[in-house]
């Protein structure tokens, strides 16, 4: 198989080490879910674990919920909620709506808030490293300690300040040596949510969590980090500077992969401009198989427009699917033969996972089957339509 790696830039064989993978993925912050954008991510991912477990690897899929960041205390003041309730009712939202679209559970599906531990741990190796300093009760990371910082997003220096500041980072932050170094653990406010540390009470940074959550699930260096393209930099930029300089262990993910951004109506989907598809909405309309379709009909790093007219013929290939793999097989004299869509869906999932090409190569084995003769044996060809489909995680349910 071959992926696309961001960090080399270029698509490389993928080989998994001892018939085991780990994936990280980065999950959702609870307080707006679930939109298209959220799920075209997660759904590529789920295939993505589908499909390698297909081929006989022993697949360890962890999915982290980051429930406490400036944004989750931002719209729990907004709501009047408080700021875990906020978390755990779009946390269990957001996994309903997965759920719906038939996504497989991770093996760990894991809270921030619960490993405070490891990243405290992580904290205190990179100041024992002298590589992060500490400022009335916070904690930043050096950048200028570590020379390989951008070897993932590539930017140069002059680029990574602008989209910092876009993604969260404060460059006005008087405790900072400079403006882009980034807070490990930030030191409690009046009325925000802290924990105990060496350091005084205070809540952890966002890019500290996912490295103490995948190092503690998955090991040092594991096999796929994913998430959407949207968190290159800083965030996995940064992930890789702590990650790799607290444990000293390279890499700290083999391979990169990210979704590319969805529109809508002409700009980005996002939170922010409140150009939201929801999930929930979609699917009061349309089955979780014409939705997963539809998405999964643009190949993972094209960014591409959701068009709302368009799901209607995924809905119809959906039906087609189902309606094949249900058909009455009476036939008992030529065997239909389909094992050149096989192979097509095959090779296009090796060649950087091309789900358009492999769901193209899935609805033409459904069309065979429809339009074989009546005395045509469509068994076994019914058996590869099921198999695949449940590769692309088709529930074939209306």
């Amino acid at each position: 198989m071959r992926l696309f790696n961001t960090q080399s830039q270029s698509v490389e064989e993928f080989e998994p080490s001892n018939n085991a993978v780990g994936i990280y993925v980065c999950g959702v912050t609870p307080y707006d879910t679930t939109h298209a954008g959220h799920a075209f991510t997660f759904l590529v991912f789920d295939v993505l674990v589908r499909y390698l477990r297909s081929k006989g690897f022993d697949v360890t899929y962890v999915q982290n919920v980051t429930d406490i960041d400036d944004d989750i205390l931002r719209k729990a003041k907004e709501t009047g909620l408080a700021w875990d309730e906020l978390g755990k009712r779009e946390t269990a939202k957001y996994r309903a709506d997965m759920q719906a679209l038939n996504a497989l559970d991770p093996d760990h599906y894991v809270a921030a808030t619960d490993h405070i531990k490891e990243m405290q741990d992580l904290i205190g190796e990179l100041l024992e490293k002298e590589l992060a300093y500490i400022a009335n009760g916070s904690v930043y990371f050096s950048v200028a300690s570590d020379p390989e910082f951008g070897k993932l997003s590539h930017l140069a220096p002059a680029e990574m300040l602008p989209i910092a500041n876009e993604r969260g980072n404060n460059p006005d932050d008087p405790n900072k040596r400079a403006p882009i170094d980034f807070i490990l653990w930030q030191a409690s406010q009046p009325g925000e949510p802290s924990w105990d540390s060496p350091w005084g009470a205070g809540r952890p940074g966002w890019h500290i969590e996912c490295s103490a959550m995948s190092i503690r699930y998955l090991g040092p260096s594991f096999d796929i980090h994913g998430g959407g393209a949207d968190l290159i930099f800083p965030h996995h930029e940064c992930e890789i500077a702590q990650s790799e300089n607290a444990t000293g262990v390279e890499p700290f993910s083999r391979f990169w992969v990210h979704t590319a951004m969805v529109s809508y109506q002409g700009e980005k989907m996002s939170k922010s401009l409140g150009n939201l598809v929801i999930v929930s909405d979609v699917l009061e309309d349309y089955s979780a198989d014409a939705l997963r379709l539809y998405l999964l009909s643009h190949h993972y790093r094209e960014p591409w427009e959701y068009i709302d007219d368009e799901i209607e013929t995924w809905a119809g290939v959906a039906d087609d699917i189902r309606e094949a793999a249900d058909f009455p097989a009476f036939g008992v004299e030529e065997e239909l033969e389909v094992s050149a869509d096989r192979e097509r869906f095959i090779n296009a999932m090796e060649d950087d996972f091309n789900t358009p090409e492999a769901i193209a190569a899935l609805h033409n084995i459904a069309r065979a089957i429809l339009e074989a003769p009546e005395d045509d044996d469509i068994r076994a060809a019914q058996q590869t339509l099921v198999e695949l489909a449940d590769v692309i995680g088709l529930s074939r349910q209306e």
